[in-house]
């Protein structure tokens, strides 16, 4: 077998890899020394080479690269050897063979892979050069090439190849002075590599008859290791006395104890010669069964044993080292696998000087391994038994690139496992494992794996991280290049070669990089663009361009080469230039891009407006930077189009002006308002812009986004004020009303605009102008709303409602006239009129509620509700008297509630905190309204003559029926058993007489007769219905003293008793399925609510829902907040003054309530562990259920000793989550 460089082809051979740092000068190579010869015309080694065999068809493939050595890492110095050429089984090389696939994934193309170029026949001088290659032939000759693969080298004769057979294994030692190889027919040579000399020839290393299958150098030059087919492994110790070359051979493990097939000792990368763990000489040793770590030196010892999980006997173990930094310490590590997972062994030295192997995280495949490389101290290069080659990271375990190997062809070494030149005495398990071994045709060095095919050479390395780029660019496929560039910018690529220095200086050489992308990308997208068709085509085409480039030049934070250079090419096409515009809207949303050019602003204006884009254009103005609009045109262009919300933010946040927008909007609102007309779409976006506004100013925050500045919050909210309390707009009429501003915000929302009212209102604490203010809105608010018709009695409620809240508060200012309080009432109570009589009552309900109670003379109050038929506030002033038995009259008539009447006297009877002579009160109530009416009367004296008329003419059924309804079960069973019993008696006498009765009349008794024995068959169902409530011990004692089965009948009763504990076994196991259903259902319910509950909190603003401030006031001092769950937030301060705690003031944690939902609700009441209703709820609405009450609700019910019992720490478990829910509404520091 021969090299054919002409054609790139190598003809079954095995070769290694390996850098040298010394060679020596060049010198002729001698035809007799070598064997070569005389010709009168020399072949070239590429003619040898191209011969071809008979079963053969010839294989090109064009020239790539030649082996690279920049990108070698220095860490990665595994040095396994290509030897063998022959693998001597021609069903290997005609398997089948898979498609390429050729899915990109996201890390792009990671590998180089290349073909070893045309080797000349320079076979007369050497060159000095920086590594070598070894190929083994199937002639037993050894030929040696630099990297530039020029042949240094020839090394053996035809005779030796005669006599030892094929090549079967080669390895260099590290300083690439010495060659060994091992033979098909057990010999073993050592070579000079510095003048081709034979040094060594070894024929006794191992028993005879056995091929080499590995042979390898260990970092001391004096010591290598074999294994042969046996399976065993020696050691050859190489020995020079008095200018004698010797070789001592020591078997290290015997193929006896299980057969050995891959060896592979520790070799130290150059910078780590000197790491502690060299001077233990490891060796790694795969058998068929498991893996063995031994130490050569200094002495001989087993560190760590390793089986195998089950796998395919046919799976062939692979071993490799690799040197790596793990928490900040470098220590080997010994990858291997048997099958489809990869286990990774981490080897360090202890300070006690022992070896500690430590099992690291596995990596499962679904493919046979035939191949394990690593190629760098993060990467690992498998094969699969199809020749599917995958690049693999490590730490992450994620395959980043697969590659077919079927153009390589790779040489298999089963000839050598089934030793075959010897006669082929080995194993079964053996051969077997040589059917897919392939060790000497791979070989990988300082980042650089080499595979043998049967045809050529190809190498396989990590491409730098601009290769891996341009692979994508050279395809046209920029997105993806500017995806893996951005992962080499965040640092999150895998398999990265080529950047140094610190992160900064990283990320600025790939941002040039993807600027240069950009640019390319940008000229590519007008370049094919389609210049005719549907309009539609070339938008969808630039919609794949244009967002990418925005979006990565807002991540390289280089807005200026976006709206400059990019833009300037864009504008050319008038589709890009519209894509472009309409793709900056997602940004400008999400506060990405606040700042546009004046030119681009210019342009987004004129496209937006053009294209009738208006939604889109308010929503981008309000969130940009005011700086970058022109203010002119803007408001200009928002008020022709209604844009109110970017028209109020142009002048809130431009000008500082938060009174001009809302006069504005006034001038649109009133002439609708004013001709009564309904409202219309766009009347409603207009009021609800006018009411957001002074909503907003009053509460500190900008209209439609952000908040006022902190220096200005004071001043806008008295703007703000004073604009309110006008007498009249700037352009009245003589129609106008007075105040309109706040009439109008009154009949837009009455409420809404009430409890902003009361927001702003807690702000006015000392502030002296606020608080006239204050009182100055309140008399507006009466002046306005009082006797007017055109408020409804719900708006005037609401008014009085937010008022009586007012006038509650402990520090309260105000001042109402109580007569308006009294005319209120008057209004609401009035009895002759029926109109809107739920929503008056509902408004007086909730105005007491809230305290406006004390601003009535309660029996004027209780007499007008009674006229007015207000029930349910004559239940409230009866309860708050504890008059309850007069509740019960509200109850009956009130037609609404009537029905209610047996649920509210349940309650108050079965609930804590009512006297007993209270309940003894309600009772009596409730027994005076239990009257016998005069129709219940008729209907008892019909039942009496009923039964009467049933017992006379015997009819029995008919009897037991109204026993039963009248209640009288044990009557009613009485009177069927009796008439059971009679017939029997004459059913036996007629038949055992021996009188001549009709026939037919025998035949009825016997049918009767055998319908009292089914009877015997219903028993069992009677029996299974008592089961339910009566314990099955209970019934067998009673049968067991039933006179009839005591006297030795049980036989009767045998399949009665085997029915009911079969019964009793299948509900005892429904009852176990049935509980453990409940307890998995239980605890899935309580894990999400736990998982609920302690679950973060985000609050919906950074500021003080009373106080309106900061959370962190001063950043000098440690203040408590307090956050719910309902997002809102609170100092703690705040919260106390508002008296928004509860529970008892010595709790180590006081408990709180949210001030802000608990007001906008219509109650202050705080959570209470009693089952008490709260102000705004009917008693009669309550539901009492207790956490255990609720607990048992989805426990099923048990008898005594009928099955297992459900634990109790269900309920303990229900208690530690009442807990934890209480501590989940807890101040938090800041």
């Amino acid at each position: 077998q021969y090299i054919n460089s002409g054609r790139n082809t190598f003809k079954g051979y095995k070769f290694s890899t390996l850098s040298v740092s010394h060679e020596p000068s060049k010198r002729c190579i001698d035809d007799k020394e070598f064997d070569i010869p005389q010709v009168d015309t020399p072949p070239t080694l590429e003619s040898i080479l191209s011969e071809l065999e008979d079963e053969e068809e010839p294989f090109v493939l064009e020239d790539t690269c030649v082996l690279n050595t920049d990108n070698m890492d220095a860490h990665s110095c595994d040095t396994s050897s290509l030897a063998s050429s022959d693998s001597g089984d021609p069903a290997h090389l005609k398997r089948k063979r898979r498609t390429v696939d050729l899915n990109a994934t996201v890390h792009g193309s990671v590998l180089r892979h290349s073909l070893l170029k045309g080797i000349s026949a320079q076979i007369v001088s050497a060159a000095t050069v920086s590594g070598v290659i070894a190929v083994g032939t199937s002639h037993g000759l050894a030929l040696v090439f630099d990297t530039n693969q020029a042949l240094r080298l020839c090394l053996g004769t035809k005779t030796t190849g005669a006599e030892f057979g094929a090549v079967s294994a080669l390895s260099i030692n590290h300083d690439c002075s010495r060659l060994l190889c091992g033979f098909a027919k057990g010999q073993i040579t050592m070579w000079d590599l510095a003048n081709g000399k034979l040094l060594r020839t070894i024929t006794d290393a191992h028993p005879p008859g056995t091929a080499i299958l590995h042979v390898k150098f260990t970092d001391d030059p004096t010591l290598a290791v074999c294994n042969d087919s046996g399976g065993s492994v020696f050691e050859l110790a190489f020995r020079r006395v008095m200018g004698m070359r010797s070789c001592d051979s020591r078997c290290l493990f015997s193929g006896s104890k299980g057969e050995v097939c891959c060896i592979e000792p520790l070799h130290a990368p150059p910078d780590f010669r000197d790491h502690p763990i060299t001077h233990y000489s490891l060796l790694a040793m795969a058998s068929l069964t498991k893996i063995l770590v031994i130490g050569l030196k200094p002495t001989l010892k087993v560190w760590m044993t390793f089986p195998y999980s089950k796998s395919d006997p046919s799976s062939v173990p692979q071993l490799a080292w690799q040197f790596v930094p793990v928490q900040k310490m470098v220590n080997p590590i010994l990858a291997f696998c048997k099958g489809d997972t990869v286990h990774f062994l981490l080897v360090k030295k202890e300070e006690t000087g022992t070896i500690h192997v430590i099992k690291q995280r596995q990596l499962h495949l679904s493919c046979d391994i035939i191949s394990l490389s690593w190629i760098n101290s993060r990467t690992l290069v498998l094969v699969d038994s199809h020749e599917k080659l995958q690049v693999v990271d490590r730490p992450s375990q994620e395959v980043l690139e697969t590659l077919d190997l079927e153009q390589v062809q790779l040489v298999y070494n089963s000839r050598h496992f089934k030793s075959l030149a010897t006669g082929g005495n080995v194993s079964q398990a053996l051969a077997l494992v040589g059917e897919k071994a392939c060790y000497q045709s791979v070989s990988s060095y300082a980042g650089q794996i080499v595979y043998l095919g049967t045809k050529s050479a190809h190498i396989m390395t990590l491409r730098n991280w601009r290769e891996r780029i341009d692979c994508w660019l050279k395809q046209e496929h920029f997105v993806e290049a500017l995806s893996l560039a951005w992962s080499f910018h965040e640092g999150t690529a895998k398999a990265v070669v080529g950047l140094f220095g610190d992160p900064l200086k990283r990320k600025g050489v790939v941002s040039d990089k993807m600027v240069e992308i950009l640019f390319q990308f940008t000229e590519y997208a007008l370049k094919k663009c389609p210049e005719q068709g549907k309009i539609q085509v070339m938008e969808q085409h630039f919609q794949d361009v244009v967002p990418v480039l925005v979006e990565y030049c807002l991540l390289l934070q280089r807005a200026d080469l976006l709206f400059n250079q990019l833009y300037a090419q864009l504008v050319e096409n008038m589709v890009a230039k519209g894509v472009f515009l309409e793709s900056l809207e997602s940004y400008i949303v999400a506060d990405r891009l606040g700042h546009l050019t004046p030119p681009i602003m210019r342009d987004l204006l004129a496209h937006y407006h053009d294209n009738g884009m208006m939604d889109s254009l308010e929503r981008c103005i309000v969130h940009l930077d005011v700086t970058s609009l022109d203010i002119q045109q803007v408001v200009q262009v928002c008020w022709e189009n209604q844009l109110y919300d970017a028209m109020i933010y142009v002048f809130n946040s431009g000008m500082n002006d938060y009174i001009t927008p809302m006069e504005k909007l006034f001038a649109v609102i009133v002439p609708t308002l004013k001709e009564g007309r309904s409202l219309t779409v766009y009347s409603c976006v207009c009021i609800n812009a006018y009411m957001c506004v002074c909503s907003c100013c009053l509460a500190g925050r900008a209209y439609p986004i952000g908040d006022i500045p902190e220096d200005l919050v004071v001043q806008v909210k008295n703007q703000v004020f004073e604009f309110l309390i006008r007498l009249h707009s700037a352009d009245s009429s003589s129609e106008e009303e007075v105040f309109p501003f706040i009439h109008t915000l009154l009949h837009f929302d009455t409420r809404e605009f009430l409890n902003v009212l009361a927001m702003t209102f807690e702000d006015f604490k000392n502030d002296k102008q606020a608080l006239e203010y204050q009182q100055r809105i309140v008399d507006i608010l009466l002046k306005v709303m009082v006797d007017n018709p055109d408020f409804t009695p719900s708006q005037v409620g609401g008014l009085f409602t937010f008022l009586a809240r007012q006038l509650a508060k402990p520090d309260n200012t105000l001042f109402v006239n109580r007569k308006l309080f009294d005319q209120v009432l008057e209004f609401l109570c009035c009895p002759d009129d029926d109109s809107r009589h739920t929503e008056r009552q509902q408004v007086l309900l909730e105005l007491l509620q809230v305290g406006g109670v004390v601003q009535f003379n309660e029996e004027r109050l209780l007499t007008l509700a009674e006229k007015a038929k207000f029930y349910q506030i004559c239940e409230f002033l009866y309860e708050k008297k504890h008059l309850y038995d007069k509740i019960i009259d509200c109850y009956l008539q009130d037609p609404l509630r009537k029905w209610e009447i047996f649920s509210y006297i349940h309650n108050l009877l079965s609930m804590p905190g009512y006297s007993p002579e209270e309940k003894q009160t309600v009772k009596n109530k409730a027994r005076q309204h239990m009257q016998v009416s005069t129709c219940a009367d008729r209907h008892t004296h019909g039942y009496l003559s009923i039964a009467v008329i049933t017992e006379k003419y015997h009819c029995n059924d008919a009897r037991a029926y109204l026993l039963q309804k009248k209640g009288d079960v044990q009557g009613a069973f009485a009177v069927l058993l009796e008439v059971t019993t009679k017939h029997s008696v004459i059913i036996k006498s007629n038949l055992g007489s021996g009188s001549n009765a009709d026939s037919t009349v025998k035949m009825l008794l016997v049918m009767f007769f055998f319908n009292v024995l089914v009877l015997k068959e219903l028993t069992m169902e009677v029996l299974t219905c008592m089961s339910s409530f009566i314990s099955l011990p209970a019934i067998i004692q009673q049968i067991l003293q039933d006179p009839v089965y005591g006297r030795g009948k049980l036989a009767e009763i045998q399949g009665l008793i085997l029915g009911m504990l079969d019964t009793f076994n299948y509900e005892q196991t429904l009852l176990e399925t049935t509980t453990s259903l409940l307890n998995h259902d239980l605890h899935w319910s309580l894990a999400h609510l736990r998982a609920a509950v302690t679950r973060g909190l985000h609050p919906r603003q950074d500021y003080c829902n009373i106080c309106l401030q900061h959370y962190k006031r001063r950043q000098d001092s440690a203040e408590e907040i307090i956050v719910f769950s309902c997002g809102h937030l609170y100092h703690f301060q705040c919260l106390q003054q508002k008296n928004c705690g509860w529970g008892s003031a010595a709790e180590v944690q006081q408990r709180w309530r949210c001030y802000k939902c608990s007001s906008s609700h219509g109650g202050r009441s705080g959570i209470s562990t009693e089952p008490k209703r709260s102000r705004s709820a009917s008693l009669a609405q309550v539901c009492v259920c207790s956490c255990t009450q609720l607990l048992k609700c989805f426990v099923p019910r048990q008898k005594e000793g009928t099955g297992p019992e459900i634990k109790t720490d269900l309920l303990q478990s229900l208690s530690s989550l009442n807990r934890l829910l209480k501590s989940h509404f807890q101040p938090l520091d800041c």
